[in-house]
């Protein structure tokens, strides 16, 4: 069976659905996520719509460019959520612990447990799941990454395909 550049593509899209689907789990599981890791779904959903587009008898290379650059900016987003988990670099003051103005925070928000609700804080500087050693920032940044080279590995055969039609018809 050979992989055609659709099915390539709707294999990285299904990839993304995983990812998804995984992050929804933890969410269930109680772990909730940080402003950086909504941002990291985005661009999943992005690629999930470009599988659903390659259903359709549409030009796919612009389809396939497009999800490209989905699975590569969710997994650049996942490396630099990572970094700064790690405190390799600032991240956003919005997000992490350094953007914290105590003087503008109510009682409930300094003290969850003198509130009757949860506490819904989540920083994007704190690792709060990790399997072998890499957060769940680190495993998007990676899987996406893999996401990235089949939708490259689908562009190369729609080219091949489209050099292969232009040299035939010649």
């Amino acid at each position: 069976m050979t992989l055609t550049p659709k099915s390539l593509g709707m294999t990285a899209a299904a990839g993304s659905a995983a990812l998804l689907l995984g992050a929804f789990v933890f969410q269930a599981l109680g772990y909730a996520p940080c402003a950086m890791c909504i941002w990291q779904r985005y661009p999943h959903a992005i690629a999930i719509g470009m599988g659903a587009l390659l259903l359709f008898a549409l030009p796919i290379l612009p389809i396939l460019i497009i999800g490209t650059l989905s699975a590569l900016s969710t997994s650049a987003l996942g490396v630099f959520h990572t970094g700064v988990e790690r405190g390799w670099w600032e991240g956003p003051t919005s997000c992490t612990g350094s953007g914290l103005d105590v003087s503008q925070m109510s009682v409930s928000e300094l003290l969850p447990s003198a509130s009757s609700s949860a506490s819904t804080l989540v920083l994007c500087d704190e690792v709060v799941w990790e399997l072998l050693t890499l957060s769940m920032a680190s495993w998007n940044a990676i899987l996406s990454g893999v996401l990235a080279c089949l939708w490259l590995v689908a562009i190369a055969k729609s080219l091949k395909v489209r050099w292969r039609g232009v040299a035939d018809v010649s």
